[in-house]
């Protein structure tokens, strides 16, 4: 049986989609589905901003096809685990769970590479292309712990 696992930011542009594609990059698609979305909805239909499309190529990842959505409650019943980037993602989230079974599928993306820390991914939307690069490397490090709990 698949895992089913949904990376999570603010606009679904710049981290969820870079995360979606790392990620996707370390495991092959008969073992997850993987797919990411926003808390808000500025970005819906969107491509990802250009210098997350940059980085991802620059690691051979293509994430130039997906397209922004924003985070609905049915996305508890349709994944397994959610993954937030950052401390506000995780309260917006969390805020419309309905029970206790979606809030244990919720967790910030860097507990994975840094067990208990409760580091953020930063948002790189207002910097330049180093903070694009940063995160890049956050998530890599991240997806990599991910997928091979997955195998």
């Amino acid at each position: 049986m698949k895992t089913r696992i949904l990376m999570v930011c603010l606009g679904n542009i710049c981290r969820s989609p870079l995360a979606e594609g790392i990620l996707r990059s370390k495991i092959s698609p008969e073992k997850a589905e993987i797919d990411s979305a926003g808390t808000a909805g500025y970005h819906i239909g969107e491509t990802p901003d250009q210098r997350s499309v940059a980085i991802a190529r620059k690691n051979n990842i293509d994430i130039s096809s997906l397209r922004g959505r924003k985070f609905g409650v049915s996305d508890f019943d349709r994944f397994d685990h959610i993954y937030v980037m950052d401390r506000s993602n995780y309260d917006n989230v969390i805020e419309m769970a309905r029970h206790e079974g979606d809030r244990e599928k919720v967790a910030l993306i860097l507990n994975l590479s840094n067990p208990g820390s409760n580091t953020e991914v930063p948002d790189p939307y207002y910097g330049g292309a180093e903070g694009f690069s940063d995160v890049y490397r956050m998530l890599d490090k991240a997806c990599d712990v991910l997928a091979a709990s997955i195998g």
